[in-house]
Protein backbone atom coordinates (compact mmCIF):
# COMPACT_ATOMS: atom_id res chain seq x y z
CA UNK A 1 0.00 0.00 0.00
CA UNK A 2 1.10 3.78 -0.98
CA UNK A 3 1.06 5.19 2.43
CA UNK A 4 2.42 8.21 1.02
CA UNK A 5 -0.91 9.33 -0.41
CA UNK A 6 -2.78 9.45 3.02
CA UNK A 7 0.09 12.05 4.29
CA UNK A 8 -0.48 15.66 4.93
CA UNK A 9 1.94 17.94 2.84
CA UNK A 10 3.63 20.56 5.44
CA UNK A 11 2.02 24.16 4.43
CA UNK A 12 -0.08 22.61 1.64
CA UNK A 13 -3.45 24.45 1.39
CA UNK A 14 -6.32 21.69 2.64
CA UNK A 15 -10.42 21.42 2.27
CA UNK A 16 -11.30 18.32 3.95
CA UNK A 17 -15.08 18.20 2.00
CA UNK A 18 -12.63 17.46 -0.81
CA UNK A 19 -10.71 14.62 0.93
CA UNK A 20 -12.92 11.08 0.66
CA UNK A 21 -14.14 9.30 3.90
CA UNK A 22 -14.27 6.04 1.99
CA UNK A 23 -12.03 3.78 0.48
CA UNK A 24 -12.60 2.42 -2.78
CA UNK A 25 -9.79 0.29 -3.78
CA UNK A 26 -8.98 -3.15 -5.12
CA UNK A 27 -8.74 -4.56 -1.55
CA UNK A 28 -11.54 -6.94 -0.38
CA UNK A 29 -12.63 -6.78 3.14
CA UNK A 30 -12.41 -10.09 4.13
CA UNK A 31 -8.75 -10.15 3.37
CA UNK A 32 -8.18 -7.27 4.84
CA UNK A 33 -9.95 -8.56 7.88
CA UNK A 34 -8.44 -12.15 7.88
CA UNK A 35 -5.65 -12.17 6.18
CA UNK A 36 -3.61 -8.49 6.02
CA UNK A 37 -4.28 -7.35 9.12
CA UNK A 38 -3.89 -10.37 11.28
CA UNK A 39 -0.39 -10.31 9.20
CA UNK A 40 0.38 -6.42 10.41
CA UNK A 41 -0.95 -7.24 13.89
CA UNK A 42 2.30 -9.85 14.24
CA UNK A 43 4.57 -7.95 12.56
CA UNK A 44 4.02 -5.35 14.85
CA UNK A 45 4.25 -7.19 17.83
CA UNK A 46 7.95 -8.96 16.92
CA UNK A 47 8.96 -4.84 16.54
CA UNK A 48 7.56 -4.04 19.53
CA UNK A 49 9.30 -6.69 21.60
CA UNK A 50 12.87 -6.06 20.17
CA UNK A 51 12.00 -2.21 20.95
CA UNK A 52 10.73 -2.94 24.77
CA UNK A 53 14.33 -4.44 24.95
CA UNK A 54 15.98 -2.25 23.43
CA UNK A 55 14.92 0.41 26.02
CA UNK A 56 16.50 3.46 24.45
CA UNK A 57 13.68 4.50 21.98
CA UNK A 58 9.77 4.77 22.05
CA UNK A 59 7.10 5.48 19.70
CA UNK A 60 4.64 7.98 20.11
CA UNK A 61 1.06 7.20 18.26
CA UNK A 62 -1.75 10.21 18.29
CA UNK A 63 -5.26 10.26 17.27
CA UNK A 64 -7.36 12.58 16.58
CA UNK A 65 -11.27 12.77 15.06
CA UNK A 66 -14.62 13.63 15.37
CA UNK A 67 -16.93 11.79 17.85
CA UNK A 68 -17.64 7.61 16.64
CA UNK A 69 -15.11 7.56 14.06
CA UNK A 70 -13.53 4.79 15.93
CA UNK A 71 -10.78 5.26 17.82
CA UNK A 72 -11.81 3.17 20.38
CA UNK A 73 -11.88 0.24 18.20
CA UNK A 74 -9.06 0.69 16.30
CA UNK A 75 -6.62 0.65 19.54
CA UNK A 76 -8.30 -2.83 20.35
CA UNK A 77 -7.51 -4.56 17.28
CA UNK A 78 -4.48 -3.09 15.88
CA UNK A 79 -2.51 -3.13 19.45
CA UNK A 80 -3.90 -7.20 20.33
CA UNK A 81 -0.33 -8.26 18.95
CA UNK A 82 1.77 -6.39 21.75
CA UNK A 83 3.08 -6.84 25.05
CA UNK A 84 1.09 -5.07 27.04
CA UNK A 85 4.25 -4.02 29.63
CA UNK A 86 5.68 -2.14 26.78
CA UNK A 87 2.52 -0.59 26.09
CA UNK A 88 1.07 2.51 27.08
CA UNK A 89 -3.05 4.27 26.15
CA UNK A 90 -4.33 7.54 27.14
CA UNK A 91 -7.27 9.00 26.94
CA UNK A 92 -7.62 12.62 27.33
CA UNK A 93 -10.73 13.94 28.26
CA UNK A 94 -11.86 17.18 29.13
CA UNK A 95 -8.87 19.21 31.74
CA UNK A 96 -9.78 19.01 34.96
CA UNK A 97 -9.21 22.42 37.79
CA UNK A 98 -5.77 20.99 38.23
CA UNK A 99 -4.88 20.52 34.54
CA UNK A 100 -5.87 24.10 33.62
CA UNK A 101 -4.08 25.26 36.42
CA UNK A 102 -0.62 24.36 34.18
CA UNK A 103 0.07 25.04 31.30
CA UNK A 104 -1.56 22.91 28.28
CA UNK A 105 1.48 20.67 27.38
CA UNK A 106 1.64 19.68 31.19
CA UNK A 107 -1.02 16.98 31.41
CA UNK A 108 0.87 15.90 28.26
CA UNK A 109 4.09 15.02 29.22
CA UNK A 110 3.27 13.81 31.91
CA UNK A 111 1.86 10.52 30.01
CA UNK A 112 4.24 10.55 27.51
CA UNK A 113 5.63 7.25 26.73
CA UNK A 114 9.06 5.63 28.66
CA UNK A 115 12.04 4.53 26.38
CA UNK A 116 11.20 1.00 24.95
CA UNK A 117 7.57 1.83 25.47
CA UNK A 118 4.74 2.26 22.43
CA UNK A 119 2.64 5.26 23.44
CA UNK A 120 -1.12 5.70 22.12
CA UNK A 121 -2.68 9.02 22.60
CA UNK A 122 -6.70 8.54 22.14
CA UNK A 123 -7.10 12.48 21.91
CA UNK A 124 -4.43 14.34 22.77
CA UNK A 125 -2.43 18.07 22.89
CA UNK A 126 -4.57 18.43 19.70
CA UNK A 127 -7.48 19.31 21.78
CA UNK A 128 -6.12 22.98 22.94
CA UNK A 129 -6.29 23.75 19.26
CA UNK A 130 -9.58 22.28 18.42
CA UNK A 131 -11.88 21.80 20.89
CA UNK A 132 -10.59 25.17 22.95
CA UNK A 133 -10.91 27.32 19.66
CA UNK A 134 -14.15 26.11 18.37
CA UNK A 135 -15.58 26.88 21.20
CA UNK A 136 -13.16 29.71 22.37
CA UNK A 137 -12.44 28.03 25.64
CA UNK A 138 -9.14 29.65 26.35
CA UNK A 139 -11.56 32.58 27.39
CA UNK A 140 -13.45 31.17 30.29
CA UNK A 141 -10.33 29.68 31.65
CA UNK A 142 -7.75 30.58 33.81
CA UNK A 143 -5.07 32.08 31.10
CA UNK A 144 -4.32 35.50 30.94
CA UNK A 145 -6.48 37.63 28.51
CA UNK A 146 -3.89 39.53 27.59
CA UNK A 147 -2.44 37.05 25.58
CA UNK A 148 -5.62 35.64 23.69
CA UNK A 149 -4.59 37.50 20.82
CA UNK A 150 -5.44 37.13 17.04
CA UNK A 151 -2.62 34.82 16.55
CA UNK A 152 -2.87 32.72 19.82
CA UNK A 153 -3.61 29.05 17.58
CA UNK A 154 -0.44 29.68 15.47
CA UNK A 155 1.71 30.31 18.23
CA UNK A 156 0.18 27.66 19.94
CA UNK A 157 0.72 25.48 16.52
CA UNK A 158 4.44 26.41 16.70
CA UNK A 159 4.76 25.63 20.19
CA UNK A 160 3.64 21.98 19.52
CA UNK A 161 5.88 21.72 16.42
CA UNK A 162 8.76 22.99 18.35
CA UNK A 163 7.43 20.28 21.13
CA UNK A 164 7.52 17.37 19.27
CA UNK A 165 11.05 18.48 17.55
CA UNK A 166 12.00 18.16 21.23
CA UNK A 167 10.53 14.93 21.51
CA UNK A 168 11.69 13.75 18.47
CA UNK A 169 15.05 15.22 19.42
CA UNK A 170 15.05 12.55 22.86
CA UNK A 171 14.61 9.44 20.99
CA UNK A 172 10.57 9.46 20.98
CA UNK A 173 9.25 8.47 17.31
CA UNK A 174 5.81 10.42 16.72
CA UNK A 175 3.45 9.66 13.97
CA UNK A 176 -0.19 11.24 14.01
CA UNK A 177 -3.49 10.10 12.78
CA UNK A 178 -6.73 11.80 11.57
CA UNK A 179 -9.67 8.92 11.78
CA UNK A 180 -11.99 11.42 8.81
CA UNK A 181 -15.42 10.47 9.07
CA UNK A 182 -18.06 11.51 6.98
CA UNK A 183 -20.86 13.50 9.19
CA UNK A 184 -23.51 11.13 7.99
CA UNK A 185 -21.58 8.34 9.22
CA UNK A 186 -21.13 9.65 12.13
CA UNK A 187 -24.97 9.86 12.33
CA UNK A 188 -24.96 6.67 11.70
CA UNK A 189 -22.99 5.35 14.41
CA UNK A 190 -24.47 8.02 17.26
CA UNK A 191 -27.76 6.11 16.27
CA UNK A 192 -26.32 3.10 16.49
CA UNK A 193 -25.17 3.75 20.04
CA UNK A 194 -28.42 4.76 21.12
CA UNK A 195 -30.89 2.02 19.37
CA UNK A 196 -28.61 -0.72 20.27
CA UNK A 197 -28.73 -1.67 24.29
CA UNK A 198 -24.85 -3.26 24.24
CA UNK A 199 -23.69 0.10 22.97
CA UNK A 200 -25.54 2.54 25.42
CA UNK A 201 -23.00 3.31 27.64
CA UNK A 202 -20.71 4.81 24.44
CA UNK A 203 -23.63 8.14 23.63
CA UNK A 204 -22.96 10.96 25.46
CA UNK A 205 -25.86 13.84 24.69
CA UNK A 206 -22.89 16.03 24.12
CA UNK A 207 -22.04 13.55 20.87
CA UNK A 208 -24.74 15.09 19.44
CA UNK A 209 -25.09 18.53 20.50
CA UNK A 210 -21.13 18.80 18.93
CA UNK A 211 -22.51 17.39 15.37
CA UNK A 212 -23.72 21.49 14.74
CA UNK A 213 -20.27 22.49 14.83
CA UNK A 214 -19.02 20.17 12.42
CA UNK A 215 -18.35 22.36 9.55
CA UNK A 216 -15.95 24.68 12.66
CA UNK A 217 -14.22 21.62 13.40
CA UNK A 218 -13.51 20.55 9.50
CA UNK A 219 -11.78 24.27 9.30
CA UNK A 220 -9.83 24.07 12.66
CA UNK A 221 -8.69 20.51 11.43
CA UNK A 222 -7.59 21.92 8.58
CA UNK A 223 -5.75 24.57 9.90
CA UNK A 224 -4.48 22.54 12.13
CA UNK A 225 -3.36 19.44 9.68
CA UNK A 226 -1.23 21.47 7.02
CA UNK A 227 0.63 23.83 10.11
CA UNK A 228 1.70 20.67 12.53
CA UNK A 229 2.50 17.91 9.45
CA UNK A 230 6.04 17.46 9.96
CA UNK A 231 8.84 15.64 9.00
CA UNK A 232 9.39 14.70 12.10
CA UNK A 233 5.82 14.55 13.63
CA UNK A 234 3.37 13.41 10.24
CA UNK A 235 0.07 13.73 10.14
CA UNK A 236 -1.65 11.14 7.95
CA UNK A 237 -5.85 11.29 7.02
CA UNK A 238 -7.17 8.21 7.35
CA UNK A 239 -10.58 7.59 5.44
CA UNK A 240 -12.43 6.58 8.53
CA UNK A 241 -16.20 5.51 6.96
CA UNK A 242 -15.19 1.74 6.96
CA UNK A 243 -13.23 0.93 9.89
CA UNK A 244 -11.63 -2.55 8.21
CA UNK A 245 -9.64 0.08 5.62
CA UNK A 246 -9.22 2.50 8.52
CA UNK A 247 -7.85 -0.16 10.86
CA UNK A 248 -5.33 -1.17 8.17
CA UNK A 249 -4.01 1.55 7.34
CA UNK A 250 -3.18 2.65 10.76
CA UNK A 251 -1.71 -1.08 11.02
CA UNK A 252 0.26 -0.10 7.47
CA UNK A 253 1.75 2.88 8.71
CA UNK A 254 2.50 2.04 12.27
CA UNK A 255 4.50 -0.93 11.24
CA UNK A 256 6.37 1.51 8.29
CA UNK A 257 7.29 3.68 11.35
CA UNK A 258 8.58 0.82 13.05
CA UNK A 259 10.59 -0.49 10.25
CA UNK A 260 12.61 2.86 9.99
CA UNK A 261 13.33 2.29 13.88
CA UNK A 262 14.66 -0.65 13.33
CA UNK A 263 14.70 -1.71 17.13
CA UNK A 264 17.77 -5.00 17.55
CA UNK A 265 17.85 -7.19 20.45
CA UNK A 266 20.74 -5.74 22.94
CA UNK A 267 23.99 -7.94 22.23
CA UNK A 268 25.75 -8.90 25.27
CA UNK A 269 29.53 -8.20 25.46
CA UNK A 270 32.34 -11.06 25.30
CA UNK A 271 32.48 -11.15 29.14
CA UNK A 272 28.46 -11.19 29.62
CA UNK A 273 28.53 -14.53 27.53
CA UNK A 274 30.88 -15.98 28.84
CA UNK A 275 29.56 -15.51 32.31
CA UNK A 276 26.06 -17.05 30.59
CA UNK A 277 28.07 -20.29 29.84
CA UNK A 278 29.06 -20.04 33.64
CA UNK A 279 25.39 -20.03 34.91
CA UNK A 280 24.54 -22.66 32.48
CA UNK A 281 26.77 -25.36 33.72
CA UNK A 282 25.84 -24.13 37.55
CA UNK A 283 22.23 -24.28 36.41
CA UNK A 284 22.96 -27.31 34.62
CA UNK A 285 24.37 -29.55 37.84
CA UNK A 286 21.66 -27.89 40.37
Amino acid sequence: MKIEKYLVNEKKKLDLYEVSTSYNGKLEKEEVKEVLIPENIEKIGKYQEKLYAENNRALLIVLQAMDAAGKDSLIKNIMTGVNPQGTKVVSFKKPSENELDHDYLWRINRELPGRGEIGIFNRSHYEDVLVSRVHNLVLDQPFPKNLVTKDIWDKRFDEINNFEEYLSNNGIKIVKFFLHVSKDEQKQRLMERIENPEKNWKFASSDITERKYFDDYMKAYEDMLVKTSTKVAPWYIVPADRKWFSRYLVSEVILEKLKEMDPKFPELSKNELEGLDKWKIILEES
